[in-house]
């Protein structure tokens, strides 16, 4: 597809030419306006996840949230699943995989506003190089492109800057927890900036066989060509080493009761998942006069992702009864040993026109993209028992008896898929009067993927819409409606079987909100509700038995509708001097109106979407000792697994303590603090519920010079 070398020669040949043309304009003085106490610590009221521009969370018609770096810091959050608590209506699915408002996604990942994963689905997105992140609520695809009507996340990577910082951070806890961190930025000129930060941490798992290692390199250069033009450049190089993964579940009962202990573990000690991941990026703002602005992302990623594990296949008949079920205490198990990688290249275009036509201020938005994905996929698989893979014993656990060298592999003729996508879109926020804005959206998107093995082939378009409106009756209170549209391409799998006119799934969604400021602007609440439907999804024919017997059906069909209703209420910000708060609540109920769906259970319900959620973080801080407490809460509700086995409600504590002696800051985090044994979400039987983190602590000691 596209070899490393040519994003890499772009990067490389921008940065002397910049470097040379830096030298001949004046220094542009960064200015940054404090907006009070708040700004510093939880609540950014500021965003573009949105609209793509510079955009007040009060004034936009539609719910989005920003997690700021101080929240990611105090909460001392490793990876995105630290932080759900803080994100109303999104909860835990399995590894990256998120139930957002109700539906499972794991694709609708962006980076600086573009498209791309570089974990890839199974790795769980780390924040130690996150800036701040924002998440859309609902259909976004008027503006990114297709995925589930949920909603998105968008992670703002750390970038340079000309502040000198230096600070060095060390890190020790429970499971032998071990790590250090560096942080450099600063001026290298009067119009050249820097960053460059490390990143290092390694800890064992409470599960059985299983430990990890993160190693993370990034960097970058900010060039200020003019006082109208500035060029950034970055890079991250990603290493990831999982021992004893991909990790499963913990066989429970159709209680939702462990059967053994949460640290159970399918994997031997030889199963791994390894990732490397390298991204390079570069980016132009211009401003081309006072009324028109230019931006454009140049995007290279690519990574690769190497695992072998013991999956387990179901129980075995050991004592004889007929029937193999968990009183046998036996699973079987095969081996699968897979080797992907992807290889991506991405541009996003975007223009930023103000104007004013008869008499009313206009934000016109013109912008497209255009993302070209190559995978790769092996793929080699060893059954249980014919192929020497032996089974496990989960209450009297045998490993280390069975022998991967030994096993019989057998290659599944498993390649990856080529995809190209690209889109126009358009958006005009208006600003028809001093008190209602009015924002109106489209985009066209064409995409082209190919399933390498099989040939099987899917080419389409899609266009999608949105609108909005807000009205301001007071400058520190805003109520707002809006109408959205999703779509999710079909992947070329689904087009076996002699399914040709598939179409994508699609979506649309009716939300209303009110958002209010407190104590002049310290506070921010939102209070949204919603309805999504989504339809056209790709299920199982139920008309089709067979080719022989259905020869003029076909085995893949676009059947049924999801519906998916709720509220979410969300408060940021400084309720006092020493007092700083996140807290949210969500309400969400998915059901199938018509058809079936992949993501429910055998009942009927959708799987791992609590009706129920809250979540808090509260900081308190004691000026005279130079100190911050905080407290956090996260209840989930009841949810149900694919086989109706109940996942069960759970309420997890953490604490936080942090002082600074001048250039020094010790933090200590308390994670479970009561050591509440709980499962996050539910998978199917034969692999069990994900268990939740046991009691943790994290100490950090870091020093600034």
């Amino acid at each position: 597809m596209y070899p490393q070398q040519l994003n890499l020669a772009v990067w490389a040949s921008l940065a002397p030419a910049a470097l040379v043309s830096a030298q001949e304009v004046t220094q542009t003085v960064e200015e940054v306006e404090v907006i009070g106490r708040a700004q510093q610590f939880y609540l950014d009221s500021h965003t573009q996840v949105g609209t793509k521009t510079d955009a007040d969370l009060l004034n936009i018609a539609m719910s989005a949230q920003v997690l700021s770096e101080q929240l990611i810091e105090d909460q001392a959050a490793r990876d995105i699943t630290d932080l759900y608590r803080s994100i109303a209506g999104v909860s835990e699915f399995s590894y990256s995989g998120v139930t957002f408002r109700g539906f499972r996604d794991n694709k609708n990942i962006f980076y600086d506003g573009v498209r791309s994963d570089p974990y890839s689905g199974f790795s769980v997105p780390q924040v130690s190089n996150v800036a701040r992140i924002e998440v859309l609520k609902g259909p976004s695809s008027a503006l990114y492109g297709g995925g589930e009507p949920g909603g998105m996340i968008n992670y703002t990577s750390k970038r340079p800057t000309f502040d000198e910082g230096r600070e060095l951070t060390v890190t020790s806890g429970s499971e032998s927890l071990k790590g250090a961190s560096i942080e450099l930025t600063g001026g290298v000129t009067g119009n050249i900036a820097y960053r460059l930060g490390g990143f290092y941490e390694s800890q064992d798992s409470f599960r059985n066989n299983a430990n990890s290692e993160n190693i993370e390199l990034a960097g970058g250069l900010l060039f200020d060509l003019s006082a109208d033009t500035h060029l950034t450049t970055t890079f991250e190089h990603i290493e990831q080493n999982l021992g004893g993964n991909r990790l499963r579940g913990v066989p429970v009962n159709d209680d939702g009761k462990f059967l053994v202990d949460p640290s159970y573990n399918t994997n031997e000690k030889s199963d791994y998942q390894n990732l490397k991941a390298l991204v390079l990026r570069t980016k132009v703002k211009h401003k081309v006069t006072d009324s028109l602005n230019f931006n454009a992302t140049l995007r290279y990623m690519e990574n690769e992702r190497e695992q072998a594990y013991h999956e387990s296949r179901g129980w075995v008949d050991i004592n004889g009864d007929g029937m193999a079920n968990a009183e046998d205490g036996t699973i079987r198990r095969e081996y699968r040993d897979q080797y992907r990688a992807n290889e991506e290249l991405s541009l996003t275009l975007d223009f930023v026109y103000d104007t004013d036509i008869s008499g009313m201020n206009h934000q016109i938005l013109l912008g497209g993209d255009y993302h070209d994905v190559d995978t790769k996929y092996d793929y080699w698989r060893a059954r249980p028992g014919a192929d020497g893979v032996t089974n496990l014993n989960i209450y009297e656990l045998n490993y280390g008896i069975t022998d991967p060298s030994t096993y019989n592999l057998i290659n599944m003729n498993k390649d990856g898929t080529a995809s190209i996508r690209t889109s126009i879109y358009i958006q005009d926020t208006v600003e028809l009067t001093n008190q209602w804005f009015w924002m109106l959206g489209a985009r066209l998107d064409q995409f082209d993927e190919t399933e390498k093995e099989s040939g099987n082939s899917y080419k389409d378009n899609d266009a999608s819409y949105r609108t909005g409106i807000t009205y301001k009756p007071v400058d520190t209170l805003s109520l707002y409606a809006n109408y959205s549209q999703s779509f999710n391409p079909v992947s070329a799998d689904d087009f076996e079987g002699g399914a040709e006119e598939l179409e994508p799934s699609t979506g649309s969604q009716v939300e209303i909100g009110v958002k209010k400021e407190w104590l002049d602007g310290r506070i921010l609440t939102t209070l949204a509700f919603y309805q999504i439907k989504k339809a056209n999804m790709a299920q199982s024919n139920p008309a089709y038995i067979s080719a022989d017997e259905t020869p003029n059906e076909a085995e893949i069909i676009n059947l049924g509708q999801v519906q998916s209703g709720g509220s979410e209420f969300t408060l940021v910000g400084d309720i006092t001097e020493r007092l700083s708060i996140t807290a949210n609540y969500a309400y969400n109920d998915t059901y199938i109106a018509e058809g079936d769906s992949r993501n429910v259970s055998d009942s009927g319900q959708f799987v791992n979407a609590p009706k129920h959620q809250a979540g808090l973080w509260a900081r308190y801080d004691l000026s005279i000792w130079d100190s911050a407490f905080a407290i956090g809460a996260d209840y989930v509700s009841d949810q149900i697994s694919f086989d109706d086995q109940k996942v069960k409600a759970y309420t997890v504590l953490d604490a936080s303590w942090a002082t600074r002696w001048d250039d020094i800051q010790l933090s200590i985090n308390v994670k479970n603090l009561l050591n509440k044994t709980y499962a996050v979400s539910g998978f199917n039987e034969r692999q069990g519920h994900f268990p939740g983190q046991p009691r943790e602590l994290i100490a950090q000691l870091s020093y600034d010079f």
